[in-house]
Order: structure tokens, then C-alpha cells, then sequence
């Protein structure tokens, strides 16, 4: 099965499988557990991760299929492209004990 963009160009899905994948162990492994910290009661924290992992799948389906440019990779040199994951990385840790502070709060 050929995957392509929004103007029929094939592109590479493995991007957008391994981080919608990667987005929904952290959600469904972390999510219920987050809210259950919170009051919410088990079916909701689980209904409310399932549906967050949905809405990221439809974001990253936007992002890294619909709208993907598969010369994009040829423009954008390699430092950049690390630059932008570090900076995603540091970003992800911040969102994180962000949510760790509110426990204590």
C-alpha cells in the first residue's frame, strides 16, 4: 500500500508511524495514571487518554502525511533537523515536570 501526500506524491510512513505510536504508549501508559492522581475515576482517565491519542493521530496524519514534502529533507540540512529535535526534547522534559509540579501544588 503506496502512502501519499494530499498531492499524490508516495512518501515514507515510517516518521508518522513511529511517532504516533510512540504518542499513544505515553498516553495510554501515562495518561490514566496522570488523572487517577487527579480524582478522575478509571473509565474517564482511560476514555480521555484514548480520545488524546486519537486527536495526535489525526494531528500527526495532518502533519507528517497530508502536508509532507519529500524533498524536504534534501533543504533542510542535518544539524538544523537535530537542532529541532533537542529542542523538542527539552521542550517534552519542561511539559513533563510541569505536569509533575501540578501534583504538588
Amino acid at each position: 500500500m503506496d502512502i501519499t501526500n494530499r498531492e499524490g506524491t508516495p512518501i515514507d510512513p515510517v516518521p508518522f508511524l513511529v511517532v504516533a505510536l510512540l504518542a499513544a504508549m505515553l498516553l495510554v501508559a501515562w495518561g490514566p495514571l496522570y488523572l487517577r492522581a487527579h480524582g478522575f475515576g478509571l473509565t474517564v482517565s482511560v476514555a480521555v487518554s484514548v480520545a488524546l491519542t486519537l486527536l495526535v493521530w489525526v494531528v500527526l496524519y495532518y502533519r507528517f502525511v497530508w502536508t509532507a514534502n519529500p524533498l524536504i529533507r534534501q533543504e533542510v540540512p542535518a544539524a538544523t533537523r537535530y537542532l529541532r529535535l533537542l529542542y523538542g526534547i527539552v521542550a517534552g522534559v519542561i511539559v513533563l515536570l510541569g505536569l509533575t509540579a501540578l501534583l504538588y501544588i
